[in-house]
């Protein structure tokens, strides 16, 4: 392993981050990710893509998107083999960070319910449920 850091990721990131989350992101209840998305996510909010890197490898990464009224977390994912090791905390730092530049002042996350193995990182950062509250969605496809 060689020193970790974390940047935005760059449109030429693009396959390896699809790539990156076909191995390590929970996919099973949603539509696949897409090179158009993400490219359209990387056009519109350059840094809202935050990615961990190591020696040229994405290991982990997070979106910290930013509507200018709201913030929010997607695809917080972390390489199998480098689960644990404290990257999750770092990107959701990154995220933080972030938001507060922004103006930002209050934060929510898509945190799978049955991805158990997640939830730790989400507590420990100061997450909580919030049991008041459903998720509604509906395809456009």
């Amino acid at each position: 392993m060689g020193e970790l850091t974390l940047r935005v990721a760059a449109p030429t990131d693009l396959g390896a981050v699809l790539e990156f989350w076909r191995e390590s992101a929970e996919n099973g209840s949603r539509p696949a990710d897409t090179a158009a998305a993400v490219e359209a996510l990387i056009a519109r909010d350059p840094e809202a893509l935050i990615l961990a890197v190591d020696d040229g490898e994405i290991v982990g990464t997070v979106i910290a998107g930013w509507d200018g009224w709201r913030c929010h977390l997607y695809r917080l994912a972390v390489a199998p083999h480098r689960r644990r090791t404290g990257i999750g905390g770092r990107l959701l730092t990154a995220a933080e960070h972030r938001f507060r530049d922004l103006g930002g002042t209050r934060v929510d996350a898509m945190v799978l319910d049955a991805n158990e193995r997640a939830h730790g990182v989400w507590s420990a950062h100061g997450y909580r449920q919030q049991d008041d509250w459903s998720r509604w969605v509906k395809p456009l496809g």
